[in-house]
């Protein structure tokens, strides 16, 4: 085959450190618009990114030239550091060293964009470690409550 063609859509979840900073709400916005930036740059295609103060929610492809882990890595530096020049105020910043990286198929990216989409409204009922723990039990993934959500 003379060229290379993929279709992998991710769904990345990570969460600010928790003896960290939280992202302030009139910042969210062009926070997401950097970290689209970013995986643009990267080889990405962002398709929603949205969140709330202290996590964010990344729908996007995978780059063919990108490992997962090498993606999300230069995601959360690269914002990690420009969040730090906004303001004083996120001096600090910093994302946790782990993150959730869950698949989506073509026929889910729709719900999966109302999801990223209604953070908010969310929330107001679930918390993040309710939500998290949600997504590890609906992808089988076994994990230790003991390390999945600290620091």
């Amino acid at each position: 085959m003379a060229n290379t063609f993929t279709s992998i859509n991710i769904h990345i979840i990570f969460h600010v450190k928790s003896t960290g900073i939280k992202i302030l709400n009139n910042d969210l916005g062009r926070t997401f618009s950097y970290i689209g930036g970013i995986i643009n740059g990267i080889g990405g295609i962002p398709i929603e990114i949205g969140g709330i103060d202290n996590h964010i929610h990344i729908l996007t492809s995978l780059p063919k030239n990108k490992s997962l882990s090498d993606f999300v890595r230069i995601i959360k530096s690269d914002s990690s550091r420009w969040i730090k020049t906004i303001d004083k105020y996120y001096n600090n910043f910093s994302w946790q060293e782990g993150y959730g990286a869950f698949s989506v198929s073509s026929s889910s990216v729709i719900k999966t964009i109302n999801y990223i989409r209604n953070q908010n409204e969310h929330h107001k009922t679930m918390t993040f470690r309710e939500e998290y723990k949600s997504f590890l039990e609906a992808y089988g993934i076994k994990y230790d409550e003991k390390y999945a959500f600290d620091d």
